[in-house]
């Protein structure tokens, strides 16, 4: 598998997402979360991406169930900080998007004492004792708190070896921007805000990223699943997908079939064109959906589809084709 350089780190272009792991939309049990990182492991992936939100702790178990079994300098892992565990009150309700978890639901702490504690917990949970890359994970509501507080505690871990890649991982581009001018980062875990529905980060985080050599780890490639299978009842950005997407979806689906091609491989060899982009990180519930990953990473998209994707005007003209279609 072709490897890059995120910082100091030599890191796979595929990497394994977990958040399927915790049960996101639907129940994955111990014996499918086991099978599934030792698909990815036998194929060749080595860069594994988590977070306490996954399955409110339960992703990060199981990754770390497997990965505390290999030598811990063959592979890179990534979690995030943010958010402590904490068990509630009284029961724990059924989660929107986690199903099948444990009774701890997850608090909002990006200070510099929560973030050392998310660390030391994060580590407890894994079975490990160190990350490679940590990342503020998704304050779009705490700029500052995540600048004055969790980026100051990243930076000395960092400082101090004990960490080494530091970033943040967001939905959206517009913070990550502002991050990359005022923090000195290495990466960014960037989801569903490049892809073939959406090129947003061109317009200025692709650019700065580029400049000052920060990693992007893509995520959300097929946009929480309606580039994998367009249909009524798609999710796109982890909700319901409305027609107007559905409809862009199946135009792009239709495209492919025309051409005899599938839209994943399309979607995962459009974003993995861009020099931006250091990782696809590739979420999957099962062993053979790591399986089908991999193979739409190699699977053949015609040069003629390219072509008609950018006369058609279906993605934004900045972007890098495959082939330099």
């Amino acid at each position: 598998m072709k490897r890059s350089r995120l910082g100091s780190l030599d890191v796979t272009s595929i990497g394994l997402g977990s958040a399927p792991l915790g049960g996101l939309f639907t129940p994955v049990s111990d014996v499918d979360a086991q099978a599934t990182v030792e698909r990815a492991w036998s194929l060749g992936i080595r860069f594994f991406d988590t977070a306490p939100l996954y399955g409110f702790g339960l992703a990060e178990r199981r990754l770390g169930a497997f990965l505390r079994q290999q030598p811990r300098d063959s592979y890179v892992i990534s979690t995030k900080v943010g958010r402590l565990l904490r068990a509630p009150d009284g029961a724990a309700a059924e989660d929107e998007h986690y199903k099948g978890t444990p009774r701890e639901r997850p608090v909002f702490d990006f200070s510099h004492d929560g973030v050392m504690r998310s660390v030391e917990e994060s580590l407890e949970r894994l079975g490990l004792d160190r990350v490679d890359v940590l990342l503020v994970h998704d304050p779009d509501d705490h700029h500052d708190d995540a600048v004055d507080g969790a980026f100051r505690a990243l930076q000395r871990l960092r400082s101090e070896g004990t960490v080494k890649a530091i970033g943040a991982g967001m939905n959206q581009s517009e913070m990550l921007v502002r991050f990359a001018e005022a923090v000195p980062v290495d990466c960014f875990l960037l989801a569903g805000r490049y892809t073939l529905l959406d090129q947003g980060a061109l317009d200025a985080l692709f650019p700065v990223c580029q400049a000052k050599n920060i990693g992007i780890l893509l995520g959300g490639i097929y946009n929480s699943g309606i580039l994998a299978n367009p249909h009524s009842g798609a999710k796109f950005n982890y909700q319901d997908a409305d027609a107007s997407l559905i409809a862009r979806a199946i135009e792009l689906d239709e495209l492919c079939r025309k051409h005899g091609t599938e839209l994943k491989a399309a979607a995962l060899q459009f974003c993995m064109a861009h020099p931006a982009v250091t990782v696809a990180v590739m979420g999957a519930r099962d062993a053979a959906e790591v399986s089908d990953n991999m193979a739409m990473s190699e699977r053949a998209v015609p040069p003629a589809f390219w072509q008609e994707l950018r006369a058609r005007n279906l993605v934004d003209p900045r972007a890098p084709l495959p082939g330099g279609a």
